[in-house]
Formats: C-alpha cells, sequence, structure tokens
C-alpha cells in the first residue's frame, strides 16, 4: 500500500489539459457573474429617467442585488463544505441567471429589486467557490496567477455588459441587457459535467476511487493503484468552520482580511454603480460615460493578472497594500480635470487597483485558509465585504444627492483604499511575525 500526499501530487503538477479545463468553466461562470452584477450600473441612468429614481432611489435599489451577495456567500461558502463544489455552484448558476432573466420582465422598482436580490444571492454565493475550487486544483507555483486569471472573467463579463448596454439599449431598451443573461442556463448540463468536484470533498465522503482518477488528471506522472491511501492534510475541520477563523494565531489576519474587503467592495460597487451617472453629470454623453464602465473593467484585467504575477513572485499581500494605495491616489485624481487621454488612464489605473485587488483578495484569502476551512473562510470574507458594497451605491446616492462637487464625490470614493492599504500591511507583518514564530521551534529542533 502506498501513502500519497494529495498535497505534493497538485502542488507539483505541471500545468496541462486537465487545468485548462477547470480554468475555463470556472472562469466562464465568473464571466457571466460579472455581467449579471455590472449590468444595474449600464442600466442606471436609463431606471432613473424611465421610472423617475432619485439618486438617494437609485442607491437603495441597486444595494438589493448585494444585499443578496451578502447573504449569498455567507450561506453558500459553508454549505459547500457539506454538501460539495459542484453542487453548490449549480444551484447558485441556476439562481443568478435565472433571476436576471426575470429581471428584464420588471414593471416597478419592487419587482426589479426583489429579483436582483434573488439573483444576488446566487452571484455572491458562486464566487467564493469557484475560487476555492480553482485554488485547490492549481499548482503552487502559479496558484496566485491561475486565481487571478480566473476571476478577470469578472471585469471579462463588466465589459460585455457595458458594451452590450452601448449597442443594445438604444435600439432594443434596457431589458434586452438582461435577457442576454439566460445564456448560462442553457450551458449548465456541461457545466456539470465537465467541472470536478473538489477532491478535499470527495476524500471526506470517502469516495477514494474517484479522488484517484481525478489525481491521475491532475498529474500524468501519478499512476493509480486501488490500494493507494491518499494523504490530505486539514481534509477534516474540528469544531464550528466560523469559529476555526480565530483561531491558531488567525485572528488578527482574519480581521483585517474583512476590513480589507469592506473597503475594496465598497470602492467597486460605488464606481460600478456610479461612474456612468456622475461622468454624464459632468458633461459626457450616455454612450462615454458607459465606455469609462468599460474602461474600468479592461484595466482591472491587467491589474488582476499583473497583480497575481507579483504575489507568485514576491508576496501577495505586500503587492495588495501599494495597489491600495495606488487606487486611492487614482480615484482622488478622477476628480479633477484631466484631458481625455489621462482621464481614461487613470480609469484604467482605477479600475486595475479596486476591481484588480478584489480578485486578488481572493486569492490571498484560498491561500490563507486551510482546506477544511477554506470555502467558511472565503465565504465570510466576502459576506462582511458585501457590506462594504451595500454602502457603495448607498453612499454614491447620498453624495449626488446633497449635490457635492464631483472632486469631494471622488474623494469620498478613495478614502477606503488607504484603510484598505494598511488593513493589508498589518495582515502582511501578522503573517511575517506567525511565520517566524512557527520556524524558531523548528530551527531549534533542528540544531
Amino acid at each position: 500500500m502506498r501513502n500519497i500526499d494529495v498535497h505534493e501530487v497538485i502542488d507539483n503538477a505541471r500545468f496541462n489539459r486537465f487545468h485548462w479545463m477547470v480554468l475555463f468553466w470556472c472562469a466562464l461562470i465568473i464571466i457571466f457573474d460579472g455581467y449579471d452584477l455590472v449590468i444595474y450600473g449600464v442600466v442606471l441612468p436609463t431606471l432613473m429617467k424611465e421610472w423617475g429614481l432619485s439618486p438617494l432611489e437609485a442607491g437603495a435599489l441597486g444595494s438589493y442585488a448585494l444585499f443578496g451577495m451578502m447573504f449569498g456567500a455567507l450561506f453558500f461558502g459553508p454549505l459547500s463544505d457539506r454538501i460539495g463544489r459542484k453542487k453548490t455552484i449549480t444551484l447558485c448558476v441556476m439562481l443568478f441567471s435565472g433571476f436576471t432573466v426575470i429581471n428584464g420582465f420588471a414593471s416597478s422598482p419592487t419587482s426589479f429589486g426583489i429579483c436582483r436580490f434573488i439573483a444576488g444571492l446566487g452571484i455572491g454565493g458562486v464566487m467564493p467557490n469557484v475560487v476555492a475550487l480553482m485554488n485547490e486544483y492549481a499548482p503552487k507555483k502559479i496558484r496566485s496567477t491561475l486565481v487571478a486569471i480566473m476571476f478577470s472573467g469578472y471585469s471579462v463579463g463588466g465589459m460585455l455588459s457595458a458594451g452590450l448596454g452601448i449597442v443594445l439599449i438604444p435600439s432594443f431598451g434596457w431589458q434586452a441587457v438582461f435577457y442576454v443573461a439566460g445564456l448560462p442556463l442553457l450551458l449548465l448540463p456541461l457545466i456539470m459535467y465537465f467541472l470536478p468536484e473538489s477532491v478535499g470533498f470527495m476524500l471526506r465522503q470517502g469516495r477514494n476511487d474517484e479522488a484517484r482518477k481525478v489525481l491521475q488528471r491532475v498529474d500524468g506522472n501519478y499512476v493509480a493503484q486501488a490500494g493507494d491511501n491518499l494523504n490530505m492534510a486539514e481534509v477534516k475541520g474540528t469544531g464550528t468552520p466560523v469559529l476555526q477563523l480565530f483561531r491558531e494565531g488567525r485572528a488578527m489576519r482574519t480581521l483585517m482580511l474583512w476590513l480589507a474587503f469592506f473597503c475594496c467592495l465598497l470602492m467597486v460597487y460605488a464606481l460600478s454603480s456610479w461612474l456612468p451617472k456622475l461622468m454624464a453629470n459632468a458633461g459626457y454623453s450616455l454612450g462615454s460615460s458607459l465606455s469609462f464602465l468599460l474602461v474600468l473593467n479592461f484595466g482591472a484585467i491587467f491589474g488582476a493578472v499583473g497583480g497575481g504575477v507579483l504575489g507568485d513572485k514576491l508576496n501577495l499581500p505586500r503587492v495588495l497594500a501599494v495597489f491600495f494605495a495606488i487606487a486611492a491616489v487614482s480615484i482622488t485624481l478622477l476628480g479633477f480635470k484631466s484631458p481625455t487621454p489621462v482621464l481614461y488612464g487613470l480609469i484604467a489605473i482605477a479600475g486595475a487597483t479596486t476591481i484588480g485587488s478584489q480578485i486578488l483578495l481572493y486569492a490571498c484569502a484560498a491561500q490563507f485558509y486551510s482546506m477544511a476551512i477554506r470555502s467558511t473562510g472565503l465565504g465570510w470574507a466576502s459576506g462582511i465585504g458585501r457590506n462594504g458594497a451595500i454602502v457603495g451605491p448607498l453612499l454614491g446616492g447620498a453624495l449626488l444627492g446633497i449635490s457635492l462637487p464631483l472632486q469631494l464625490n471622488f474623494m469620498a470614493f478613495a478614502l477606503p483604499g488607504a484603510v484598505a492599504a494598511i488593513a493589508m500591511t498589518l495582515f502582511a507583518i501578522s503573517n511575517q511575525r506567525r511565520a517566524a514564530t512557527i520556524a524558531a521551534p523548528l530551527s531549534a529542533a533542528q540544531a
């Protein structure tokens, strides 16, 4: 009988066709997730005009989906540790895709808000699970990069949403962009067939034969044998998963992660919801203001992938601290008159360091928490962060309602970036101290 360390097999595997498959399907899910989320910012100027919404009412309406995302992340994150990632992801796709399509038939702000809330449950629930699945199967050397590439699908979805809004809304009305969201329902059988289950979950369920077959696909050098004993550290958690987030020296870092998630998501959703409207108020046409949203998400792709590469080579928490500091500066500068090329550049940098940083935060949390509590850790970080996502659109609506100068609006959006930079600096310092504490007894034992 051979003892096989599952982590070692996955960590040292070469990137192959199996990894491509996991990356493709997870990224595709996130693309539609991002599409369904950004869609509100795309239709917001049209809805405000058609339904006569005040800025505060529009901000509140935008928060319904974000409330749903908060509850979805808190519920579906821990649920997947019990029923498996594959089933949970399937449920979430059905929720966010189905109710986004139904949104296109809404005839009042009330029915619109209810559909957005239910869709938000699926949007918030799917994120921590696809991140956990990608992180679980990614080779160690390129883990941050692969999670960042996968999560860049969020920005691709946002770009699709803005691009289709520019094309479809003038000709077919705002409803048309919601109907496009039904495509994942047609792809659901393929997603269910090709997307693998978590190997850790299979081992907890005693499905060892299935786990061996999956490991063969992960690493072609591993040839499964019936008697192989698959070992996976921390496959089984002890006690309540949520309490585990604060044990074994994790409390400080968990709280700093939550604060960074809160601040980052506040910036992301404040900009995604109100950037077109702020730019329209500054004198730009609807088409031009939607193109700013396009550039914001385009910049996020470079920020996420570039940050992922830097995180694999350097130190991901420190990279995030620098990104957040840059975000605070770039968003502040958006409030001042600039030549158009400079303005587009600032928006791209803001996208790279806000939406891009959100993606990198998920990668950071996935690497920080062990497999037994990974989905719970991601779900709670995302869920707590959703409070920031809820505050963002409401803050934008309140600021527009009191008619502040453009500069002060953007300075208010930038302040959370400075707070997040401090939070990730403290996280990195705590990480370093914890590593030194663990290393000291090992060095003494070797001596």
